[in-house]
Formats: C-alpha cells, structure tokens, sequence
C-alpha cells in the first residue's frame, strides 16, 4: 500500500517518496483495514497494489487514531475481492502458530512465521491491550494482518518493539491489535461513516475516551442463570484511586454483567466499550456482589493516556 507522495526538503534534493505501508481486505465490496499511522496526514485518496498486482485507489471511511486503525474502501464495483475474516481473538493462545503478511521496505506480498509470545492476563481500561508476537515485524509492515493457521484474522500489526532506539529492524517483538478490538473499530468507524456521508468529507476520526479506572480478570465469570442477567461477566481485580470508578463505589471483587444495559462477549469487550464512550457521561453498571444484584451509576473520566 502507498500514500500519495511527500515532499522531503531540498537540501535532501527534493524528491517525493511514497509513505509505504500494508492492509487486509475483509470484504468482498473492497473494504481495507490498515493502522491509522500509514494514512496520516491525506485526507482523499490512497493508492494500493492487490496482490494480483493490480493497481486501485481507495476512499478513507475513518480511523480511530488512538487504536491506530483506519478504514479505506476501494474504489471499484468489484464485489468479488478476496478477503479475510475476523477470527476471535480471545481464543488467541500463548505458543500459537501465527503469521504475518505484508509490505516490509516495500517487499510485496512477504510471509513470515513464529508464534504468539504472550498476550495480557489482566486487563486495564487505562491502557491498550496487544498481542505480543516473535513474527519478523518490520518497517512496512504496519497494517497488515497477524492470521492463524487457517487464515483467520487475530490482530492487525501496528508496531515493533525498539529496546535500541536507533535501530529499526525486528528484535523480536512485534505487537498486534487483536482481532476484536479491530473489528469493533470497523463496526464503529462504518456506522459513523453511514450516519455522517451526506455531510462529511475527509478522515472521520472517531476520539472517544471513555475511562474509569477498572482492572478485570482477562478471564470472563460464567454467571449462573438464574441472576436472569448475561451468561458472563468481568471480575474487577483493581480499582485506581480516586478513579471514576473508585467514586461511583465499584469494589475489587465485584462482577460486572452488563454496561448500560448491554451484555459483553468478555472483559476485553467491556473495556473497549468504556474507551468508546466519551468523557462525562453518566452510566450504568450491573454488579453482583456478595451474592446480591445491583446497579452503579459512574460518570466517565477522560482516560489518562489519551491525547490531549
């Protein structure tokens, strides 16, 4: 994948090099994921090369720029692209068969392989959640998808670890989105784009930073159901002082059921739909503690990572 070129200064003899970086289609309608970083900075049109060669320009739907996702749709009436499907990443294991497909120093179409090295076990609504991956990640790579072996998608490469600042080849930490956090961007950044495409031009970037300072067991609680609530829930493992969450009165030990009245696939889910919500708003949790129901109304914080 390329972006329209840019302008470097002269005394670096003034030429235009192409910002390099890789994609997945997941639709069969064309449609691009790829990291929010690779398509910074254009609001039109960005030029991709399938890998039948074949050149398209795509329109940019929207990005979420903290997550660092972005989706592009071709432009074409094609309805017959190859694409890959979301796998669930929660199903994701630590010694799993992993591989990475893109663009590394512009070498098209380079498969790589390792395993996943290891993936968070307790879960913050502070910070993002990664994959961490010894699959050869380079410059170039960014976008691309992380698949298993059955070509599934279980994250989107976003980055690779640098110990030596200097340096900016693999060391062998990679780090991925992991699938559902991707594909809740996707979802997100397609209902925007739907609500908005009589109005809107260029980059829709969705900025919700929703936060209230819960850490959960990665785990999800099977909830028994005669509670008549969702058949899973978040056991609350931290509380941050003086956090939203810590005034709104949630406890470490509490087992959250529902948000705002909606259950949640897992823990991750439920914290990547805090981050969703914007700062300020009023909430609702379903808990149960000590054997008993109840529910707590929190007011949203702004999340302490995000961008000013």
């Amino acid at each position: 994948m390329s972006s329209p070129s840019k302008q470097v200064p002269l005394d670096q003899l003034a030429q235009t090099v192409p910002s390099l970086g890789s994609g997945v289609i997941i639709s069969k309608e064309g449609h691009v994921v790829t990291n929010y970083h690779v398509i910074e900075g254009f609001r039109e049109a960005i030029q991709i090369t399938t890998n039948d060669n074949r050149n398209y320009t795509t329109l940019i739907l929207g990005a979420n720029k903290e997550r660092d996702i972005a989706l592009l749709k071709i432009d074409s009436p094609r309805i017959d692209f190859p694409a890959l499907r979301f796998a669930n990443s929660d199903d994701v294991r630590v010694g799993q068969i992993v591989l990475a497909v893109g663009n590394p120093f512009g070498l098209s179409g380079t498969v790589t392989q390792g395993i996943i090295s290891a993936r968070d076990r307790h879960l913050s609504d502070s910070q993002f959640d990664f994959l961490q991956t010894d699959t050869v990640i380079n410059p170039g790579n960014s976008g691309g998808p992380l698949v298993n072996i059955r070509g599934e998608i279980i994250g989107i490469n976003v980055a690779l670890y640098r110990g030596d600042k200097s340096s900016t080849s693999w060391q062998g930490v990679g780090l991925a989105v992991p699938s559902n956090e991707a594909k809740m961007m996707v979802e997100n950044i397609q209902a925007k784009f739907k609500e908005s495409a009589k109005e809107t031009t260029g980059v829709n970037i969705a900025t919700g930073k929703g936060y209230l300072g819960l850490e959960v067991s990665s785990e999800p609680v099977e909830i028994d159901p005669v509670w008549g609530t969702s058949r899973r829930g978040a056991l609350v493992t931290d509380i941050g002082n003086l956090s939203p969450a810590a005034e709104a009165g949630l406890r470490q030990g509490d087992i959250v059921t529902k948000f705002q009245g909606m259950a949640f696939r897992s823990p991750a889910d439920l914290l990547q739909i805090i981050r969703t919500q914007p700062p300020g708003n009023e909430v609702k949790l379903e808990v149960i503690r000590n054997n008993k129901m109840g529910d707590i109304i929190a007011k949203l914080g702004a999340r302490p990572d995000s961008n000013p």
